[in-house]
């Protein structure tokens, strides 16, 4: 335990520890808390692929990527949508500034800490069918090698070589419970010890309170993660208007810890939480077969081929296609009255375009093993992860055939009997338009579009082919659910984030970073998110907090 830190840090994850990072670099003390062991920190970036938002990258230029400043704004502020005057006061400024870092200073700034990107840029949620609508107009993800462990590292070894020092200590099993105010300014937490715990990461721990504490400082920063995995608070402010009603069956793409407790305590104080309704939630959940944490989730990210269907056996209209437009097809499928959805693919794809989120999924680039990951991504077959699940994973089926297919999908529905003769009826109609270069199906022009890019044809999209081609099956079938993940909304920030009143005045000595901020302003990225931003949200939101609150400490 450090005494009398300059700074109090709530909450250990990414946006903490950046925050830290910089307080350290500019001498600063800092005493860090945390309600989970030693064995979480990090938090939810642990457990992420590693995407990262880079604007005109020499990585992209390699490729062929044509990028910009302009054509990165137009398609962030195209996908935002900003339309709440107030409320987007401060999300509208983060937006134009993160951007701006995206294509200047972030990829130097990680590069020095010693991060490395792979050669191949993805292309994720490619959008709608406007030039100014939502979604990426070029492909802009990133994926660092070591995933999401690797991104943690290079902010979290400088940090421990602090604690070494005696600059920065931490007080895990700490879980704040109140924002401790003198007059107009936070000046300090106060809350419960819960009992030790030695349980692995991820895992859910014990609750049960054998002490309690109070801590004093200079400066506080709330950096402790949205309300992913906390489902009463998700359907409360579930946006039904938007997105259709709220999933009754939703699975947890994070752990049990991210709670959302400290959103209502920070509010309490007397800080202003904004755009509650924006969530990003996905659509492609499958059951992990090897769970880490309750109702554990994984996240398929696929390639464009697949055929998707609503849990009526309808095939999805654009741009719900696989990778497009996440809150699109999210109201496509709960507008059907259930929340599942099905994909409908061969082997084939399976093979070149089904990848899994999260670090622990992705054991080769994880392990930043080279003959792996080669051995892993151009020997023939799916990845050993995506065969593990295709295999044990209750939400896939695998047939010969597609009578079979088709049983074995109403075997697992959860919702209406799929009729097989309806099913090929509109495979058939697709598999004949993939016989000719010519197409009126909007999905095969969008797999042309993608094979047009490089990384695409040469790591992410199959060759265009009938999917009741037997030269390609066999054929598999998923079921998708619906799984948490990131809240869009939080306290509203100023670009030092610090947190706002519902005045409109600065909250004095209370500071916020990360998803529990929006990931900056109360909603950075408005109602729609351009993927590989959540990281750099909270790198960017945890710098801008760690330099303001270094400046606050002189």
């Amino acid at each position: 335990m450090i005494e009398n830190p300059d700074v109090i840090v709530v909450g250990a994850g990414l946006a903490g520890l950046v925050a830290t990072y910089e307080l350290v670099q500019a001498g600063r003390k800092v005493l860090v808390l945390d309600q989970e062991n030693r064995a979480n920190l990090g938090g939810q970036a642990f457990w992420s692929l590693g995407g990262l938002f880079f604007v005109d990258s020499p990585e992209q230029r390699r490729l062929g990527v044509k990028d910009s400043l302009e054509l990165a704004m137009q398609d962030w502020m195209g996908s935002a949508g900003f339309d709440r005057e107030d409320e987007d006061l401060w999300a509208r400024q983060w937006a134009k500034a993160y951007v701006e870092f995206a294509a200047a200073e972030k990829r130097q700034y990680l590069f020095d800490l010693g991060l490395r990107v792979t050669p191949l840029v993805g292309w994720a949620e490619r959008g709608g069918a406007t030039a100014d609508g939502h979604g990426n107009s070029v492909p802009r993800f990133h994926l660092t090698w070591g995933t999401g462990p690797e991104v943690v590292r290079v902010f979290l070894e400088p940090v421990l070589a602090a604690e070494q020092r005696g600059q920065v200590g931490f007080a895990f099993r700490h879980r704040v419970d109140q924002l401790v105010t003198t007059g107009d300014a936070v000046t300090g937490v106060r809350g419960s010890v819960l009992e030790p715990s030695s349980t692995e990461r991820g895992v859910a721990s014990s609750r049960e309170v054998v002490g309690d504490f109070e801590f004093q400082a200079k400066a506080v920063l709330v950096s402790s993660g949205g309300i992913g995995h906390n489902h009463e608070l998700i359907r409360r402010n579930w946006p039904v208007d938007r997105l259709g009603p709220c999933p009754e069956h939703m699975i947890s793409g994070v752990p049990a810890h991210v709670d959302g407790r400290m959103l209502g305590i920070t509010e309490a104080a007397g800080g202003r939480i904004v755009n509650r309704d924006r969530m990003w939630h996905y659509t492609e959940g499958i059951h992990n077969w090897d769970p880490v944490w309750p109702d554990h989730a994984i996240r398929i990210i696929p390639g464009p081929s697949s055929l998707w269907f609503d849990a009526n056996g309808k095939r999805l209209p654009a741009p719900c296609f696989p990778g497009f437009d996440t809150n699109s097809t999210m109201k496509a499928i709960l507008s059907t009255g259930y929340d599942y959805s099905w994909f409908i693919l061969t082997q084939s794809i399976i093979e070149k375009e089904f990848a899994l989120s999260g670090s622990e999924q992705n054991p080769d680039i994880t392990g930043k093993d080279l003959k792996l990951t080669l051995k892993s991504r151009v020997a023939k077959g799916a990845p050993g992860p995506v065969e593990a699940f295709k295999k044990h994973g209750v939400d896939f089926v695998v047939a010969d055939n597609l009578s079979d297919l088709v049983a074995g999908m109403n075997k697992i529905a959860r919702g209406p009997h799929l009729d097989f003769a309806d099913i090929e009826r509109q495979i058939v109609a697709r598999d004949r338009d993939a016989e000719h270069k010519f197409s009126k199906d909007a999905q095969l022009m969008a797999i042309g579009n993608a094979r047009r890019y490089l990384g695409d044809k040469l790591g992410r999209v199959a060759t265009p082919h009938r999917i009741l081609d037997p030269a390609h099956g066999p054929l598999i079938a998923v079921r998708l659910n619906v799984l948490t993940r990131k809240t869009l909304g939080g306290l509203q920030t100023n670009l030092d984030s610090q947190v706002m009143r519902p005045d409109g005045s600065p909250f004095a000595g209370l500071y916020a970073a990360g998803e529990v901020a929006g990931f900056g302003g109360g909603g950075v990225h408005g109602y729609n998110a351009l993927e590989g931003t959540f990281l750099g949200g909270c790198i960017f939101s945890g710098r801008a907090a760690g330099r303001a609150m270094a400046r606050a400490a002189r």
